[in-house]
Protein backbone atom coordinates (compact mmCIF):
# COMPACT_ATOMS: atom_id res chain seq x y z
CA UNK A 1 0.00 0.00 0.00
CA UNK A 2 1.13 3.63 -0.38
CA UNK A 3 2.75 5.66 2.93
CA UNK A 4 -0.04 7.02 4.81
CA UNK A 5 -2.79 4.43 3.62
CA UNK A 6 -4.18 2.24 6.35
CA UNK A 7 -6.62 -0.81 5.91
CA UNK A 8 -10.12 -0.03 6.40
CA UNK A 9 -12.85 -2.31 6.66
CA UNK A 10 -16.75 -2.30 7.08
CA UNK A 11 -18.50 -4.13 9.75
CA UNK A 12 -21.78 -5.52 9.08
CA UNK A 13 -24.48 -4.53 11.71
CA UNK A 14 -27.88 -5.89 11.81
CA UNK A 15 -29.16 -7.87 8.83
CA UNK A 16 -29.87 -5.14 6.44
CA UNK A 17 -29.20 -5.85 2.70
CA UNK A 18 -26.66 -4.23 1.51
CA UNK A 19 -25.82 -4.48 5.60
CA UNK A 20 -25.42 -1.39 6.81
CA UNK A 21 -22.33 -1.34 9.54
CA UNK A 22 -19.54 0.65 11.36
CA UNK A 23 -16.28 1.24 9.86
CA UNK A 24 -13.32 -0.30 11.81
CA UNK A 25 -9.63 0.81 10.54
CA UNK A 26 -6.14 0.28 11.75
CA UNK A 27 -2.33 1.73 10.00
CA UNK A 28 -0.73 4.92 9.70
CA UNK A 29 -2.65 7.89 10.23
CA UNK A 30 -0.33 11.08 9.54
CA UNK A 31 -3.33 13.02 8.41
CA UNK A 32 -6.15 11.66 10.06
CA UNK A 33 -7.36 8.76 8.07
CA UNK A 34 -8.12 6.62 10.57
CA UNK A 35 -10.86 9.22 11.61
CA UNK A 36 -10.40 8.33 15.35
CA UNK A 37 -9.69 12.14 15.89
CA UNK A 38 -6.52 11.37 16.23
CA UNK A 39 -3.10 11.48 13.99
CA UNK A 40 -1.75 8.40 15.65
CA UNK A 41 -0.94 5.14 14.19
CA UNK A 42 -2.56 2.31 15.23
CA UNK A 43 -1.41 -1.12 14.78
CA UNK A 44 -4.86 -3.18 16.35
CA UNK A 45 -8.98 -2.45 14.74
CA UNK A 46 -10.49 0.36 15.87
CA UNK A 47 -13.98 1.98 15.31
CA UNK A 48 -14.14 5.18 13.58
CA UNK A 49 -16.28 6.89 16.20
CA UNK A 50 -19.92 8.59 15.12
CA UNK A 51 -20.01 7.02 12.06
CA UNK A 52 -22.50 3.97 11.70
CA UNK A 53 -25.00 2.78 8.82
CA UNK A 54 -22.25 3.00 6.47
CA UNK A 55 -22.71 0.62 3.21
CA UNK A 56 -19.62 1.22 1.02
CA UNK A 57 -15.91 2.74 1.99
CA UNK A 58 -13.01 3.14 -0.18
CA UNK A 59 -9.40 3.97 1.44
CA UNK A 60 -7.48 6.84 -1.03
CA UNK A 61 -3.80 7.45 -0.78
CA UNK A 62 -4.34 9.60 2.92
CA UNK A 63 -8.12 9.34 3.33
CA UNK A 64 -10.53 7.42 3.83
CA UNK A 65 -14.77 7.93 1.91
CA UNK A 66 -17.68 6.26 3.55
CA UNK A 67 -21.45 6.14 2.19
CA UNK A 68 -24.12 5.83 4.93
CA UNK A 69 -27.55 4.02 4.32
CA UNK A 70 -29.13 7.10 3.71
CA UNK A 71 -27.18 8.04 0.82
CA UNK A 72 -24.68 10.35 1.77
CA UNK A 73 -21.27 10.58 1.92
CA UNK A 74 -18.41 11.40 4.71
CA UNK A 75 -14.90 11.43 4.40
CA UNK A 76 -11.87 11.92 6.59
CA UNK A 77 -7.51 12.08 6.32
CA UNK A 78 -6.00 14.32 3.84
CA UNK A 79 -7.54 17.02 2.83
CA UNK A 80 -4.77 19.43 1.07
CA UNK A 81 -6.61 19.55 -2.60
CA UNK A 82 -9.84 19.02 -1.49
CA UNK A 83 -10.28 15.43 -1.60
CA UNK A 84 -12.76 15.63 1.63
CA UNK A 85 -15.51 17.41 -0.42
CA UNK A 86 -16.23 19.58 2.78
CA UNK A 87 -15.38 22.95 0.64
CA UNK A 88 -12.11 23.67 2.49
CA UNK A 89 -8.40 22.15 1.75
CA UNK A 90 -7.79 21.42 5.67
CA UNK A 91 -7.58 18.09 6.76
CA UNK A 92 -9.38 16.17 9.69
CA UNK A 93 -9.25 13.14 11.95
CA UNK A 94 -12.65 12.86 12.24
CA UNK A 95 -15.70 12.38 9.43
CA UNK A 96 -17.32 15.42 7.65
CA UNK A 97 -19.76 15.50 5.40
CA UNK A 98 -19.35 15.80 1.41
CA UNK A 99 -21.03 18.85 0.62
CA UNK A 100 -24.15 18.35 -1.35
CA UNK A 101 -24.34 14.87 -2.14
CA UNK A 102 -27.47 12.58 -1.65
CA UNK A 103 -28.43 9.48 -3.25
CA UNK A 104 -25.17 7.92 -3.54
CA UNK A 105 -24.82 4.31 -3.97
CA UNK A 106 -20.92 3.75 -4.02
CA UNK A 107 -17.75 5.77 -3.79
CA UNK A 108 -14.10 5.08 -4.40
CA UNK A 109 -10.71 6.97 -4.05
CA UNK A 110 -7.77 7.76 -5.94
CA UNK A 111 -4.64 9.05 -4.58
CA UNK A 112 -6.11 12.56 -3.89
CA UNK A 113 -9.24 12.04 -5.16
CA UNK A 114 -12.74 11.08 -4.92
CA UNK A 115 -15.39 10.04 -6.62
CA UNK A 116 -19.02 8.81 -6.24
CA UNK A 117 -21.84 7.04 -8.27
CA UNK A 118 -25.69 8.22 -7.10
CA UNK A 119 -28.56 6.14 -7.80
CA UNK A 120 -29.70 8.35 -11.00
CA UNK A 121 -26.35 6.69 -12.78
CA UNK A 122 -24.41 10.07 -12.85
CA UNK A 123 -20.73 10.32 -11.26
CA UNK A 124 -19.36 13.34 -9.20
CA UNK A 125 -15.97 13.85 -8.10
CA UNK A 126 -13.78 16.20 -5.95
CA UNK A 127 -10.30 16.84 -5.04
CA UNK A 128 -6.99 16.98 -6.98
CA UNK A 129 -7.34 17.36 -10.44
CA UNK A 130 -4.20 18.03 -12.26
CA UNK A 131 -4.52 15.47 -14.73
CA UNK A 132 -8.49 15.71 -15.28
CA UNK A 133 -9.52 12.87 -12.95
CA UNK A 134 -12.28 14.63 -12.13
CA UNK A 135 -13.70 14.52 -15.42
CA UNK A 136 -15.33 18.23 -15.36
CA UNK A 137 -13.49 18.95 -18.36
CA UNK A 138 -10.79 21.19 -16.31
CA UNK A 139 -7.72 20.52 -14.18
CA UNK A 140 -8.53 22.47 -11.39
CA UNK A 141 -8.73 20.74 -8.05
CA UNK A 142 -12.62 21.10 -6.26
CA UNK A 143 -13.15 20.61 -2.84
CA UNK A 144 -16.74 20.75 -3.45
CA UNK A 145 -18.03 17.38 -5.82
CA UNK A 146 -18.10 18.46 -9.22
CA UNK A 147 -20.32 16.59 -12.02
CA UNK A 148 -18.11 13.96 -14.22
CA UNK A 149 -19.34 15.53 -17.92
CA UNK A 150 -21.67 13.70 -19.98
CA UNK A 151 -21.79 10.68 -18.17
CA UNK A 152 -25.08 8.45 -17.20
CA UNK A 153 -26.52 5.12 -16.75
CA UNK A 154 -23.03 4.22 -14.63
CA UNK A 155 -23.63 1.06 -12.95
CA UNK A 156 -19.57 1.20 -11.43
CA UNK A 157 -17.27 3.07 -11.09
CA UNK A 158 -13.48 3.06 -9.66
CA UNK A 159 -10.08 5.53 -9.23
CA UNK A 160 -7.09 4.79 -10.24
CA UNK A 161 -3.97 6.68 -8.81
CA UNK A 162 -5.14 10.14 -10.40
CA UNK A 163 -7.51 8.42 -13.29
CA UNK A 164 -11.02 7.00 -12.96
CA UNK A 165 -12.98 4.25 -14.79
CA UNK A 166 -16.74 4.04 -15.27
CA UNK A 167 -18.35 0.89 -16.23
CA UNK A 168 -21.94 1.94 -17.94
CA UNK A 169 -24.99 -0.21 -18.37
CA UNK A 170 -24.90 -0.95 -21.62
CA UNK A 171 -21.52 -2.79 -20.83
CA UNK A 172 -19.09 -0.37 -22.25
CA UNK A 173 -16.66 1.57 -20.12
CA UNK A 174 -15.06 4.83 -20.23
CA UNK A 175 -11.93 6.23 -18.55
CA UNK A 176 -10.43 9.62 -17.89
CA UNK A 177 -7.53 11.32 -16.29
CA UNK A 178 -3.79 10.95 -16.29
CA UNK A 179 -3.66 8.42 -19.20
CA UNK A 180 0.89 8.78 -19.91
CA UNK A 181 1.00 4.84 -19.81
CA UNK A 182 -2.26 4.55 -21.82
CA UNK A 183 -4.37 3.83 -18.74
CA UNK A 184 -7.31 4.99 -20.05
CA UNK A 185 -7.75 2.71 -22.68
CA UNK A 186 -8.34 4.83 -25.84
CA UNK A 187 -5.49 3.87 -27.73
CA UNK A 188 -3.50 7.36 -26.94
CA UNK A 189 -1.29 8.36 -23.92
CA UNK A 190 -2.54 11.73 -23.98
CA UNK A 191 -4.88 12.90 -20.51
CA UNK A 192 -8.32 13.59 -20.78
CA UNK A 193 -10.42 15.78 -18.45
CA UNK A 194 -13.48 14.32 -19.75
CA UNK A 195 -14.80 10.69 -20.19
CA UNK A 196 -13.66 8.60 -23.21
CA UNK A 197 -14.91 5.00 -24.01
CA UNK A 198 -11.97 2.23 -23.72
CA UNK A 199 -10.99 1.02 -26.84
CA UNK A 200 -13.53 -2.14 -28.09
CA UNK A 201 -14.61 -3.11 -25.12
CA UNK A 202 -18.26 -4.35 -24.75
CA UNK A 203 -20.09 -6.61 -22.48
CA UNK A 204 -17.63 -5.58 -19.63
CA UNK A 205 -19.38 -6.50 -16.08
CA UNK A 206 -16.69 -5.17 -13.44
CA UNK A 207 -13.87 -3.22 -13.60
CA UNK A 208 -10.97 -2.29 -11.50
CA UNK A 209 -8.11 0.60 -11.21
CA UNK A 210 -4.80 0.16 -10.09
CA UNK A 211 -2.28 3.13 -10.00
CA UNK A 212 -1.35 3.25 -13.53
CA UNK A 213 -3.45 0.44 -14.96
CA UNK A 214 -7.00 -0.55 -15.49
CA UNK A 215 -8.97 -4.26 -16.05
CA UNK A 216 -11.89 -5.14 -16.79
CA UNK A 217 -14.43 -8.23 -16.66
CA UNK A 218 -16.23 -9.59 -19.72
CA UNK A 219 -19.55 -11.58 -19.46
CA UNK A 220 -17.88 -14.01 -20.75
CA UNK A 221 -15.76 -14.34 -17.80
CA UNK A 222 -12.58 -13.30 -19.97
CA UNK A 223 -10.74 -10.37 -18.22
CA UNK A 224 -8.58 -7.63 -20.02
CA UNK A 225 -6.18 -4.30 -19.00
CA UNK A 226 -4.83 -1.94 -19.78
CA UNK A 227 -2.23 0.92 -18.90
CA UNK A 228 1.26 0.31 -17.58
CA UNK A 229 3.23 -3.19 -17.79
CA UNK A 230 6.87 -2.54 -15.98
CA UNK A 231 5.80 -5.27 -13.48
CA UNK A 232 3.61 -7.93 -15.69
CA UNK A 233 0.37 -6.61 -13.82
CA UNK A 234 -1.55 -6.47 -17.49
CA UNK A 235 -0.90 -10.59 -17.43
CA UNK A 236 -0.68 -10.57 -20.79
CA UNK A 237 3.02 -12.29 -20.58
CA UNK A 238 4.58 -8.97 -21.43
CA UNK A 239 6.09 -5.72 -19.64
CA UNK A 240 5.18 -3.28 -22.39
CA UNK A 241 2.28 -1.30 -21.60
CA UNK A 242 -0.78 -0.93 -23.70
CA UNK A 243 -2.83 1.44 -24.43
CA UNK A 244 -5.76 -0.72 -25.62
CA UNK A 245 -7.29 -3.71 -23.55
CA UNK A 246 -5.15 -7.11 -24.00
CA UNK A 247 -6.02 -10.13 -22.74
CA UNK A 248 -5.10 -11.25 -19.66
CA UNK A 249 -3.21 -14.43 -20.38
CA UNK A 250 -5.95 -15.66 -21.59
CA UNK A 251 -8.13 -16.60 -17.79
CA UNK A 252 -11.51 -17.17 -18.25
CA UNK A 253 -14.32 -17.73 -15.97
CA UNK A 254 -13.17 -15.24 -13.47
CA UNK A 255 -16.02 -14.36 -10.97
CA UNK A 256 -14.00 -11.19 -9.25
CA UNK A 257 -11.28 -8.83 -10.60
CA UNK A 258 -9.16 -7.06 -7.84
CA UNK A 259 -6.70 -3.80 -7.86
CA UNK A 260 -6.13 -0.41 -5.82
CA UNK A 261 -5.26 3.18 -6.55
CA UNK A 262 -2.09 2.38 -5.01
CA UNK A 263 -1.51 -1.21 -6.45
CA UNK A 264 0.64 -1.95 -9.48
CA UNK A 265 -0.57 -5.36 -9.69
CA UNK A 266 -3.98 -7.22 -10.25
CA UNK A 267 -5.76 -10.14 -8.99
CA UNK A 268 -8.52 -12.65 -10.53
CA UNK A 269 -10.40 -15.19 -8.69
CA UNK A 270 -12.29 -17.92 -10.74
CA UNK A 271 -15.79 -18.55 -10.61
CA UNK A 272 -14.97 -22.38 -9.88
CA UNK A 273 -13.28 -20.91 -6.72
CA UNK A 274 -16.75 -18.76 -5.63
CA UNK A 275 -19.49 -21.60 -6.41
CA UNK A 276 -20.65 -21.87 -3.13
CA UNK A 277 -21.02 -18.42 -2.17
CA UNK A 278 -23.53 -16.26 -4.38
CA UNK A 279 -22.75 -12.74 -1.81
CA UNK A 280 -19.31 -13.46 -3.58
CA UNK A 281 -19.94 -14.31 -6.96
CA UNK A 282 -22.17 -11.04 -6.97
CA UNK A 283 -18.97 -8.97 -5.61
CA UNK A 284 -18.05 -6.62 -9.06
CA UNK A 285 -14.38 -6.35 -7.76
CA UNK A 286 -12.22 -6.41 -5.16
CA UNK A 287 -9.58 -4.02 -4.05
CA UNK A 288 -6.29 -4.34 -3.02
CA UNK A 289 -2.98 -2.44 -2.10
CA UNK A 290 -0.09 -1.74 -3.52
Amino acid sequence: MAAGLGVVVAAPVGAATPTPGIVIDAGSDNYGQLGDGTTLDRSLPGDVPGLANVVAVAAGGAHTVAVLADGTVWAWGANGPGQLGNGTTISSSTPVQVSGLTGVTAVAAGISHSVARKSDGTVWAWGYNGHGQLGNGTTTNSSTPVQVSGLTGVTAVVAGGYHSVARKADGTVWAWGHNFYGELGNGTTTNSSTPVPVSGLTGVTAVAAGYDHSVARKSDGTVWAWGYNGYGQLGNGTTTSSSVPVLFAAVNRVGVIGTGSSSSHTVVVRAAALRHSAAALALPAVRCGG
